[in-house]
């Protein structure tokens, strides 16, 4: 028995994998508990007889705890939980958490429909030390095909005691199916390598347990014009409020424009438009991602306001030239080094006019997004993949990496996936529906009814019968001269 849950540990069983049986697989094993691997644990933990196990490194689940700034709200309504959007009577659901909580009443009359960021992270961890298949303090450090079932090693306090040799605290499990949730890794642009690991230049996923490192420094530069950005500066502008420190916000992107949030626009996070997106060929995919930056990379309108609220209050009485902020969109790093008398010297260059710019600063925090991981519990199957061109993974509608036939069982992803499937992957909105298509493909039945429709916008409408020939004849004339 799991003594943190009171319930039955799968890997207990000696049927279950190792050396002392081969007779019954888990049925999945969940490598990685984000809230997307969390989701699918939620789900399938409502399908009888389904054995499932989730294990993740980390001692316990955070979910980007360095952006966890107060006042911060999350971008989704709060029905983009774990499971509300696929099975909304499931106890897993946000509105059961805040029965538990009992916070059913505030929550009501706060009338607010997205949550605080704050309090997401909290229901997460309140599902992930509750539900009996999660594992933490267990590392997945390998995972290999073998005798019809991979076979993953764990290590770790959580893995139970050592089956099959190896070191203490490590055992393997065996699993028909295994599904890849280890999210994703901070970027920073190729401009900052000759500065990397600098003390004063850190990404925004560490924002909170470094911020206390900025109150030496008088000029502080956010660099990148997303949510993380926009939460940081705004952040840095409320705690530095007439104190001198002069902030900065620079950005490549040509705006600060606000993310699409029309009730429209919003059909692009749903089922319909990711079957769209999939069956484009790759090299449409590959540029309309590129294209649409303002569906999933943009800051919110809201939080574009407070900031323009904020230096508005800020400037009464004086001209705004004497601010002390400054804000440089269009204006890209082109290289980063230490300054001739301490400090750092960013060399920019204007986008459009293609001016250069010097500027000297402090201390720099990279709000310069994230990109899915290669992790390295994949390479014992590298030779059984099936990779792109351009080295990614193949992935069908249903989640699951292209293999060669002789990996019978099913690899499956999630969060990995934006080539193939469009900016609805990292989505939250989308995890409940994501997770549900892989419980039903990986148990060859419905598990969950899901919806067939479910946009008015129709991305990929197909002819009318009369117009289908014309259109042929259409295609095969040659283009009119110019």
């Amino acid at each position: 028995m799991d003594s943190q849950h009171g319930e039955p540990d799968p890997t207990d069983d000696p049927q279950a994998g190792g050396e002392r049986g081969h007779e019954r697989p888990l049925d999945l094993l969940g490598v990685g508990i984000g809230p997307f691997n969390l989701s699918l644990a939620a789900l399938a933990d409502r399908v009888p007889g389904l054995r499932a196990l989730f294990c993740d490194a980390r001692a316990e689940f955070r979910w980007h705890p360095g952006m966890l700034v107060e006042g911060a709200r999350m971008q989704v309504p709060f029905l983009a939980d774990l499971v509300s959007l696929v099975d909304p009577t499931n106890p897993w659901s946000f509105l059961n958490y805040l029965r538990a909580q009992d916070r059913l009443f505030p929550f009501y009359f706060s009338e607010r429909f997205q949550l605080p960021r704050r309090e997401y992270d909290h229901y997460c961890r309140w599902a992930a030390e509750l539900l009996p298949a999660c594992r933490f303090g267990t590392e997945v450090t390998a995972l290999r095909w073998e005798a019809g079932a991979f076979t993953a090693t764990l290590r770790g306090s959580g893995g139970g005691s050592s089956s099959g040799g190896g070191d203490a605290g490590e055992r393997r499990v065996r699993a028909r199916n295994v599904v890849l949730g280890v999210g994703t890794e901070p970027v920073s642009p190729a401009a900052f390598d000759p500065l990397a690991g600098h003390p004063a230049i850190w990404h925004s996923a560490e924002y909170l347990e470094r911020r206390r490192t900025l109150e030496a420094a008088r000029d502080i530069t956010v660099v990148g014009s997303g949510q993380s950005g926009a939460e940081v500066f705004l952040d840095l502008l409320r705690a530095r409020a007439g104190d001198g420190t002069r902030l900065r916000w620079l950005t490549r992107s040509r705006a600060l424009a606000p993310m699409e949030y029309s009730k429209l626009g919003l059909e692009h996070f749903t089922p319909d438009y990711t079957r769209y997106f999939h069956a484009l060929p790759a090299t449409v995919r590959d540029r309309l991602v590129a294209e649409q930056w303002q569906l999933h990379k943009a800051a919110s309108a809201e939080t574009l306001a407070e900031i323009h609220d904020l230096l508005y209050e800020r400037t009464i009485g004086r001209p705004i030239g004497e601010s002390d902020t400054e804000i440089l969109p269009g204006t890209e790093v082109v290289t980063a080094l230490p300054g001739p008398c301490g400090g750092l010297e960013l060399h920019c260059r204007q986008r459009d006019s293609r001016a250069a710019r010097l500027v000297r600063t402090d201390a720099v925090v990279l709000a310069t997004g994230y990109r899915a991981a290669r992790p390295a519990v994949l390479d014992p199957l590298a030779e059984l993949i099936d990779w792109d061109e351009q080295g990614r993974l193949r992935v069908d509608l249903d989640h699951r990496v292209a293999t060669s036939p002789e990996l019978a069982g099913g690899l499956y992803v999630q969060n990995a996936e934006l080539h193939t499937h469009g900016v609805g992957t990292p989505d939250l909105g989308l995890g409940a529906h994501r997770a549900a298509v892989i419980l039903n493909a990986l148990t060859g039945r419905t598990v969950h009814r899901l919806p067939a429709r479910t946009a008015w916008t129709s991305f990929a409408a197909a002819p009318l019968p009369a117009q289908a020939a014309f259109l042929e004849e259409w295609n095969r004339a040659p283009a009119p001269s110019r």
